[in-house]
């Protein structure tokens, strides 16, 4: 077999077309650069993110409150960015270019970072008392740095997790078996990754230097990028399918413009190329034709104008596999939607949960000089999450397929609802926590007491709460929307997931700016003031606690409605 029959362009091996040389590449010998790819660039990103605010206040010199919305504009940009990323990957490049892209933007915007840290002239001027001054120029470096990343992380984030996916065939039996638990330990990296950037890079940024403290994450970058190309030859490569976007427009199109045409009811008589299983959308297998959403199939409908010779007009006539894209995206939105409410509730994390723990007692036993930063405890969420992930996959999976029957034992859907019940007791137990520690503000008049005398490490079952939903909902999302996708807009489908993140987040400040105006409107210092202990933090716990039950019994009934997408040739 000639040397081009087997490798793509970019590089890696295309297993689709070359099924002698199969066996050599993917599964689970591709997923090591994979995973210690995410591993790295995730302490990369959450080494510089973390304590973000904290050097806009003490370096850049900015009021609290426009460090904390600059840090969330840029934060929102990078749950955005994978939008473009995504499309790039599915409509022209394929993941693994885009990946390659987007790393080179990626590196630049951190090695920037890092020189506006740490070089004379570009870093801000500090006196010998700690006090810095930043200059416009020095400000519009940092930022620039930052947005550049923001971009790189666009590219990366929606295509590895997919990228990592296709290295296991959906026609292998034994290969769709190892997808779920490739989802499974990718989450894993992520949190690995997370772990050490939390501990010891923020102690880093603190005690020593923000050059170092950012130096550290652009080199844990660059591993990132060795890590994943070393692995070049090892990869099965999925090719892209044209503009997601257009054929979506087209089948809306086609469909409009056959509005009063009757959907027959053999589904034998809609278009359909004629090859076995690939589809007329390049890298892309056939999708079986589904009932529901019968106005979209009026596209695939031949009319007395169409012609199924080439070149067929996609404007007023598409293929089956086609028209099911749309459906699918369409069936896809009610259960990414109840993922926004989820994404609130974890958002609390770095926000409320916070607030709450800077009013208890921070002290480690008696010593009064070791004390634990609120935002430190979000490392047991981490933790959690290392901690459940391979029991869910060790333990709880083989249990769960002897009563179903399931090769995963789960299906996706039961695998999400069950973190999202799992998240409501996180918002109970905040909510008691709360009502306690207002209690006894109110019994010895501890008004006026910065902490009161309650330990701050009972704020930790809700981080671990939390983790043990992550696992459950936020892995059952990726696998989820993977599979569900089709096979041309994977990575549009995991920008997607992405993008709950960010609505949560949205939602969340949505959320306290109509729980602020609503409960100061007679003058009182409504639930959420600057001194929670005057406040009724409880409250708004407790709204978060019945949106989250509310939010589950709508996925429940939006889940028992879904149907699930069926390739040509794909085992279930």
């Amino acid at each position: 077999m000639a040397e081009e029959d087997i490798y793509t362009k970019d590089g890696t091996v295309d297993y689709r077309g070359n099924p002698a040389n199969r066996k050599e590449t993917g599964t689970w010998k591709a997923c090591p650069f994979i995973l210690g790819n995410e591993c790295s660039e995730r302490l990369a990103y959450y080494g510089m993110g973390t304590n973000l605010v904290t050097y806009f206040t003490s370096q850049l010199n900015q009021h609290s409150a426009t460090a904390s919305k600059n840090v969330a504009n840029w934060g929102g940009t990078c749950y955005i960015t994978p939008l473009i990323g995504a499309f790039v990957a599915d409509a022209y490049l394929g993941r693994y270019l885009t990946i390659l892209y987007f790393s080179v933007v990626y590196v630049i915007g951190m090695t920037l970072l890092t020189l506006s840290a740490s070089v004379s002239g570009m870093k801000p001027t500090c006196d010998a008392q700690g006090n810095c001054h930043a200059t416009e120029g020095n400000s519009a470096i940092c930022f620039v740095a930052l947005y550049l990343i923001a971009l790189g992380t666009g590219g990366i984030k929606p295509c590895v997790s997919s990228f990592g996916a296709d290295q296991f065939d959906d026609a292998d039996e034994a290969e769709k078996e190892h997808k779920s638990s490739f989802f499974n330990w990718f989450y894993l990296s992520i949190n690995v990754g997370a772990l050490v950037a939390a501990s010891l890079l923020v102690w880093v940024q603190t005690n020593v230097s923000w050059g170092w403290g950012f130096g550290i994450p652009a080199v844990a970058m660059g591993i990132a990028v060795v890590s994943f190309f070393s692995g070049t030859k090892l990869y099965r490569n999925q090719k892209p399918g044209g503009s997601p976007l257009t054929r979506i427009c087209q089948v809306i199109v086609a469909s409009i413009r056959k509005y009063d045409v009757k959907v027959p009811n053999d589904k034998s008589e809609l278009y359909e190329i004629e090859e076995d299983s690939e589809s007329a959308i390049q890298g892309s297998r056939k999708l079986e034709h589904s009932n529901g959403l019968r106005f979209f199939d009026k596209a695939a409908v031949v009319g007395g104008l169409d012609s199924v010779k080439d070149p067929v007009n996609p404007w007023r006539l598409c293929t089956v596999t086609q028209v099911e894209e749309l459906k699918a995206i369409v069936r896809l939105l009610p259960v990414w939607a109840t993922g926004i409410i989820f994404s609130t509730v974890y958002s609390q994390m770095s926000s409320y949960f916070i607030v709450q723990g800077g009013t208890m007692d921070n002290r480690v036993g008696n010593n009064q000089k070791i004390r634990i930063a609120p935002a430190t405890l979000s490392v047991f969420d981490t933790i959690s999450v290392i901690f459940w992930v391979p029991v869910y996959d060790r333990i709880i999976v083989p249990i769960a397929r002897r009563f179903s029957g399931r090769r995963n034992g789960l299906t996706q859907l039961q695998r999400m609802g069950t973190g999202l019940f799992i998240s409501i007791f996180s918002m109970v137990y905040a909510v008691i926590l709360e009502n306690v520690r207002l209690k006894m503000v109110r019994r010895h008049n501890y008004y006026e007491l910065d902490q009161v005398p309650m330990s701050i490490f009972w704020q930790i079952p809700p981080y671990f709460i939390i983790g043990c939903a992550e696992v459950f909902t936020f892995i059952g999302q990726l696998e989820f929307f993977y599979e569900q996708a089709p096979d041309a807009m994977r990575s549009t489908c995991s920008a997607l997931q992405l993008l709950t993140v960010a609505f949560g987040q949205y939602l969340s400040s949505l959320l306290i700016t109509i729980v602020t105006k609503v409960t100061t409107m007679n003058g009182g210092p409504g639930w959420l003031p600057d001194k929670p202990n005057y406040g009724h933090l409880d409250y708004f716990f407790l709204l978060l606690a019945v949106l989250s039950v509310l939010n589950f019994i709508v996925f429940l009934l939006v889940s028992n409605l879904y149907t699930y997408k069926k390739s040509v040739g794909t085992l279930r």
